[in-house]
C-alpha cells in the first residue's frame, strides 16, 4: 500500500527545512532545491505543498512567529495569574520579554533568522505584510504587557502606552540586533539587566 503522507506534516517539514537552511546558508541562498534536499524530499514534493519560494518562505516566517509564541504564552499565563504581585510580578514581566530575545544558541538562531526576514522583506514586497504582522505581534505583546502593569498598579502615572509601547519595542529590537551581531559582547546577563533597568524606570514609585 503506498504511504499515506499527512499533507500538515510535510508541510512542517519542509518549514523546518527552510529555517535550517537559512540559519546556516543564508536566507539568500535559501531555495526550493536545497530546502527539498535538507528535508529529504524530491523538489516535486516541495512544489506539491508550496507554489514557490515566496509562499514558502511566508510559511517559514509564519512558522518561526508561532515558536517565539508558544513560549510567550506560557509566561503571559503565568503573568496574568491574579495570585502574581509585587516582586514575583515584576520577575514574570522581565521573563516574558526576554523570551523575544536572544538569550541561547537556540533562541539566537531564531533572532539571526527573524533579522533576515525582516531584512529581505525591505526589498521583497512579497515578504513585507508578514514580516509587519510579524513586527505588530511584537508591538502588542509589548502594550499589553505594559497596559496588564498599569492596570494593577505598576507602571508610573502619566505615561503615554503608546510612546512607551514603541521605545521598549525598539529597546527590544536594538538588543536583539547587538546581541546577534555580538554574541561575546552581549550576553544574557547584559541583555537581563538592560531589560530591567528599563523595566524600572517605568515602575510606579515605592512609598
Amino acid at each position: 500500500m503506498p504511504k499515506i503522507v499527512d499533507p500538515a506534516e510535510r508541510r512542517q517539514a519542509v518549514a523546518d527545512a527552510v529555517l535550517r537552511v537559512a540559519a546556516r546558508e543564508g536566507l539568500e541562498h535559501t531555495s526550493l532545491r536545497n530546502v527539498a534536499e535538507e528535508a529529504g524530499l524530491a523538489i516535486g514534493s516541495v512544489r506539491h505543498y508550496f507554489a514557490g519560494s515566496s509562499e514558502l518562505m511566508i510559511f517559514a516566517m509564519r512558522e518561526l512567529a508561532h515558536r517565539i509564541e508558544a513560549r510567550v504564552r506560557v509566561h503571559a499565563a503565568a503573568l496574568l495569574d491574579p495570585a502574581a504581585a509585587g516582586t514575583d510580578r515584576r520577575e514574570r514581566t522581565v521573563r516574558l520579554l526576554a523570551e523575544t530575545l536572544p538569550l541561547d544558541a537556540g533562541r539566537r538562531e531564531e533572532s539571526a533568522l527573524w533579522l533576515s526576514f525582516v531584512t529581505a522583506a525591505r526589498t521583497r514586497p512579497d515578504l513585507r505584510p508578514r514580516a509587519a504582522e510579524m513586527q505588530a505581534g511584537l508591538d502588542d505583546l509589548v502594550r499589553r504587557v505594559l497596559a496588564e502593569s498599569e492596570r494593577s498598579g505598576g507602571l508610573a502615572p502619566g505615561l503615554d502606552l503608546d510612546v512607551e509601547t514603541r521605545r521598549l519595542s525598539a529597546l527590544l529590537d536594538g538588543l536583539t540586533l547587538q546581541a546577534v551581531q555580538h554574541p561575546d559582547l552581549v550576553g544574557p546577563d547584559e541583555l537581563h539587566a538592560v531589560l530591567r533597568r528599563h523595566l524600572d524606570t517605568l515602575a510606579a514609585p515605592t512609598s
